[in-house]
């Protein structure tokens, strides 16, 4: 991962790090080849550091970890949702701005 902050979750660990979470939790679902992904990365990272504490933060590689990617039908990326009691509260599907991002942590974080 690119940042300190940034998680990675896998299908094994998908339950215990985003649904069983006490927090809000941001995950992006993402593969390498994927050029608006590797775009959107910048943004991940940056937010993760600006609001740890707040909210977990980490990503998903589609690629390795396809059972989670079906269970939350992921059919395009990047997809950004936000887990808050193990349930799905935001759905963001490709390049996202930051200040969209931003808001959405604010709303789920309050």
């Amino acid at each position: 991962m690119a940042s300190e902050n940034v998680h990675e979750f896998t299908d094994a660990n998908f339950k215990d790090e985003v649904e069983s979470a006490d927090k809000p939790v941001l995950v992006d679902f993402w593969a390498e080849w994927c050029m608006p992904c590797r775009m959107l990365s910048p943004t991940i990272d940056k937010l993760a550091g600006e609001n740890e504490g707040k909210i977990k933060v980490g990503k998903v590689n589609i690629d390795h970890n396809q059972q989670v990617s079906v269970n939350h039908g992921i059919n395009a990326i990047p997809t950004v949702l936000i887990f808050k009691g193990g349930e799905v509260v935001k759905r963001f599907v490709g390049i996202t701005s930051e200040g969209d991002l931003a808001a959405a942590i604010e709303e789920v974080s309050a």
